[in-house]
């Protein structure tokens, strides 16, 4: 009897060993399968991460709809989110990281919102002050600043709120500069702050130019682009802006503390040329 065990003990051990790596295998397989196919935990409120499958895609999808369609503020959101990593949003967190003035927003986190600036004390400030011009802005303009989209597809909780504070202070931008939210005025902008940011969808906006009319695209490569990469490339880094205290500031005095030159006038630009143009089409109807 203790032979047949003996001989047999070998042979069920190898069974049990197989079995045992049949079983491993299936549990590796099955953890992988659920990997897939159910997401990790948020890493913050709203968070929804992405496979680098389905980054890819809305990188695509978005850019080819925004592009179709620039004013639907949820796909250049997502644009810019699923592009801005792995490198991108890093190196601007990091720049935040190197200033005195940055850091001390990544610590303090401030939101611009309609709750958080008040535009009726906005529009009391004196006509030059960043306030005013901010709030004339968003008036003449239409906007709000409670418009701007909550980040979701960034996987770094910080790294959230960098792109959340870039997206927040674009109008500001906006109001230094004086560009209207007109297609021509946007892309001139994105030009700007892909030269400062170096994030990739507002340099990839700039293919938007393909989309507007040969006047403005002419006036676009000729004046507004020269100035945004001139101007974006060579100014203080504007994340590092802390809007919220340079309210009361002379608008003119931190143009030239960041080095940034105002562009022409587009909205005058584009005034006169549709004047000429009704000018031209009279003396067309007359048959002069």
């Amino acid at each position: 009897m203790d032979l047949a065990l003996r001989r047999t003990h070998p042979s069920s051990t190898a069974r049990h060993a197989v079995r045992a790596i049949i079983c491993a295998s299936c549990a590796q397989s099955s953890s992988r399968q659920f990997s897939a196919l159910n997401r990790p935990p948020p890493n913050y409120p709203g968070h929804v991460p992405l496979t680098k499958l389905e980054r890819f895609g809305m990188a695509i999808g978005s850019s080819a709809m925004a592009l179709i369609n620039p004013y639907r503020a949820d796909l250049i959101a997502q644009v810019g989110e699923s592009t801005a990593t792995p490198y991108f949003i890093y190196r601007l967190r990091d720049a935040m990281l190197a200033d005195p003035t940055g850091r001390r927003i990544l610590r303090l986190r401030p939101r611009i919102t309609s709750k958080t600036l008040s535009m009726t004390h906005l529009r009391s400030l004196p006509e030059n002050t960043v306030g005013r011009a901010y709030v004339g802005w968003l008036d003449r303009e239409g906007v709000s600043p409670d418009t701007r989209s909550e980040t979701r597809y960034i996987d770094d909780e910080e790294c959230a709120y960098v792109m959340q504070r870039y997206r927040e202070c674009h109008d500001f931008f906006h109001a230094i500069t004086g560009l209207p939210i007109v297609r021509e005025g946007e892309v001139a902008l994105k030009a700007f702050e892909w030269a400062n940011t170096l994030l990739p969808m507002p340099g990839l906006s700039m293919f938007a130019a393909a989309t507007m009319k040969p006047q403005e695209r002419q006036r676009f490569w000729s004046i507004y682009l020269p100035w945004a990469l001139r101007n974006g490339s060579r100014s203080k880094e504007v994340i590092n802006v802390f809007w919220e205290e340079q309210l009361d500031r002379d608008v003119g005095d931190l143009r030239r503390e960041l080095g940034i030159e105002q562009p022409p006038d587009l909205r005058a630009i584009r005034k006169a040329a549709k004047a000429e143009k009704k000018r031209l089409e009279e003396i067309k109807s007359k048959g002069i």
